[in-house]
């Protein structure tokens, strides 16, 4: 595909011709996988037709975009967070977070209850 066949083309014929070649491309990957491929260095033009095309329709919304420049909205200010103190930090991640016990230490407090009871 030459590109003086795409700059003469719209953005929709543009987005048409893109989904082809990426259904042909999926299409060649599955060929290559099943080992049915005959034609290796189509899968290489097909994925630089994708980029080209990718690239003239950027190309094209960007020009759209500097014809028509959008009002810019002033900036707000962020409100900034208020600091906490490290202990009060302390006490959520150790609420936040159960002690997990490892199996000798529920053995032991298992025996510790049993002695309480007897």
């Amino acid at each position: 595909m030459a590109s003086e066949e795409l700059r003469m083309k719209t953005e929709d014929q543009l987005k048409a011709d893109l989904a082809n070649l990426k259904k042909e491309a999926f299409n060649l990957r599955f060929q290559q996988a099943n080992g049915q491929l005959e034609n290796t260095a189509r899968v290489r033009a097909v994925r630089r037709d994708v980029a080209r095309i990718m690239t003239f329709l950027g190309q094209k919304a960007s020009v759209k975009g500097d014809a028509a420049p959008k009002a810019a909205k002033p900036a707000a200010p962020k409100a900034k967070k208020a600091a906490k103190p490290k202990a009060e930090a302390a006490e959520k991640k150790a609420a936040k977070k159960p002690k997990t016990e490892t199996p000798k230490a529920k053995k032991a407090a298992a025996k510790k209850t049993a002695k309480a009871k007897a």
